[in-house]
């Protein structure tokens, strides 16, 4: 299935080009006091509300997908982990662009671990990324983002499948300097979730998938996901080695090769195969 949140915090499910409005299936999420949860309600409990969101969709409301504003399909992550270089033409993309890696040494994933962007980052299609560093380079990546269903620490890949409970396409937007990845890649914007998330069931397998991003209309980067270093349950493995994964936590696999500049009054397409296509503006702060 594909669910979406979208508008005034509405859930919905996705048919062809419209949105049914499924909101009142939030109603199986159990309610929380304070303090509140450590993971996404919503995701914590996807089976229960996607049982319901079944029953309503018949008589639901359906709104044409260009009509809405699409928020992230996550709304409270207790973390966004990324994946630095996890493929190998983009590494050696950045060993070779002083752009990228302003003299700064380009470590294999092996060595130099995981990171992560602040969850202040987030916004869905439906928002615009805002430059913030206007004397900088501002890069776009694409990647595919892992969502995380079911909490575990210390996850052997051989059981991280069981572990996802959808998929989404990222945008990890990056500030290009000296400075560490956590603090460039966390501006307020930098990080893009959507256009909305597809379950593990209906996605498959997410090990051949062609994806591509253009920007207003130029191709920049085109790749499948069968060319990651570390793959889906490597990264879920490796992840988990250090933190326990909650239920909504997501995973940015990392991004391929051609990434580059954008500027304020650009459009930015990203294109997954089985998920769909977003369409993200750039403005300015």
């Amino acid at each position: 299935m594909r669910v979406c949140r979208f508008d005034d915090n509405r859930l919905g499910v996705v048919d062809g080009e419209h949105i049914l409005d499924v909101t009142a299936a939030l109603d199986a999420i159990p309610a929380s006091t304070y303090p509140l949860p450590a993971f996404d309600p919503l995701i914590a409990n996807l089976d229960k509300v996607l049982e319901r969101a079944r029953q309503l969709m018949a008589g639901a409301q359906r709104k044409k997908i260009g009509e809405v504003r699409l928020l992230s399909p996550v709304a409270n992550p207790g973390k966004l982990v990324a994946a630095p270089v996890n493929y190998q033409k983009h590494l050696e993309e950045a060993r070779a662009d002083p752009g990228i890696h302003h003299q700064s040494q380009v470590i294999e994933i092996q060595r130099i671990g995981l990171f992560l962007k602040a969850t202040s980052s987030l916004i869905g299609a439906g928002a615009p990324v805002a430059i913030r560093h206007h004397d900088r380079r501002n890069d776009h990546e694409i990647e595919l983002a892992v969502i995380i269903g079911k909490p575990g620490t210390g996850i052997k890949k051989d059981d991280a499948w069981d572990h996802i409970a959808a998929y989404t396409i990222g945008l990890d937007m990056t500030v290009r300097g000296p400075e560490e990845r956590s603090l460039r890649k966390s501006v307020d914007s930098y990080s893009v979730l959507g256009p909305w998330m597809v379950t593990a069931d209906e996605m498959g397998d997410a090990t051949n998938l062609d994806f591509q991003l253009t920007v207003n209309g130029e191709p920049r980067q085109k790749a499948n996901t069968r060319d990651l270093v570390l793959g889906i349950p490597e990264l879920i493995e490796y992840a988990s080695a250090f933190y326990t994964l909650h239920p909504g936590d997501v995973i940015y696999t990392g991004t391929p090769e051609g990434v580059g500049p954008v500027r304020p009054g650009d459009v930015i397409v990203a294109e997954f195969e089985k998920i769909g296509r977003m369409e993200v503006a750039v403005t300015s702060t």
